[in-house]
């Protein structure tokens, strides 16, 4: 179970320091994950032992099994082949199809633990409301700024995707403005370049938008609002973009309700166009 999920179920039993120890973990995980008992305990001013008891009530016999297990959802790194080599031992002699429909059917199952359609309204409604949108990824997950370029565009919006190196993402936000929103994606690690592009969108007043998996909490800086929902399957292995493709899936159709028949009318203006330069 993800450490989010077991405290979000230990909240009510939670004292009030626990409660303060959850907010520091979950501003700072890197920090808790490296650091000692002591040391998260001294950074909020609580009794060492406060630690302690909170790792028994989120289900750790132990601080260090709970620290173990921050390291290994917040901070782990493996390459590629580790990845796909692990996956393959854990569906040795089983049905590959099978076992990962079971796997992508549990963690669409769990997304809605993780996000609200209250925050998909909101998150919407920034899009919605924005002059120019900024699409930020790198890796694998450029596959899903493509997508949302190509659908925030039927709608009729304005959208810049962010490509190549440090030279090339300045002279693409050059213009940016608090009118503007950033729409940023970032799964096993934080990516170069994700400091500073939202960096500059809280200086420039532009709103910022992070799709994440478990490293979501731990990029800084944070975004004005983050989605952060486990991908199917172990961290440690093979992974897929379904859920992250699912939240982005809502957003347009949350952007297509905000004003349907504007909607709609773009999507058959677009038609046409289609019509003409095909014919």
């Amino acid at each position: 179970m993800s450490i989010v999920v077991r405290m979000k179920d230990a909240a009510d039993r939670l004292t009030p320091s626990e409660r303060r120890m959850v907010q520091e973990i979950v501003a700072k995980p890197r920090d808790a994950a490296l650091g000692t008992a002591a040391d998260l305990a001294q950074s909020i001013g609580v009794h060492e032992a406060t630690a302690s008891r909170l790792a028994r009530k989120l289900g750790f016999q132990s601080y260090a099994g709970f620290r173990d297990a921050l390291r290994e959802e917040f901070i782990a790194r493996t390459d590629p082949a580790v990845r796909v080599r692990t996956t393959l031992e854990d569906t040795r002699g089983a049905n590959l199809i099978a076992e990962l429909v079971v796997q992508e059917a549990a963690a669409l199952e769990a997304l809605q633990e993780y996000l609200s359609i209250e925050q998909i309204e909101e998150i919407a409604g920034k899009l919605y409301n924005a002059r120019k949108i900024f699409v930020f990824a790198r890796g694998n997950a450029e596959a899903l700024a493509v997508m949302m370029e190509r659908r925030l565009r039927r709608f009729g919006m304005s959208v810049v995707r962010l490509r190549g190196d440090g030279r090339d993402l300045a002279e693409q936000m050059v213009e940016l403005t608090p009118e503007d929103a950033v729409l940023a994606f970032a799964f096993r690690r934080q990516p170069r370049h994700y400091g500073a592009v939202v960096e500059l969108a809280k200086t420039r007043g532009a709103s910022s938008i992070a799709i994440t998996g478990a490293v979501g909490p731990t990029l800084s800086p944070a975004a004005d609002h983050l989605v952060s929902a486990p991908r199917s399957g172990r961290r440690e292995g093979f992974q897929s973009l379904i859920v992250p493709m699912t939240i982005c899936n809502a957003l347009i159709l949350q952007l297509a309700r905000r004003d349907e028949d504007r909607s709609l009318r773009t999507l058959e203006a677009l038609g046409e166009l289609i019509k003409r330069f095909e014919s």
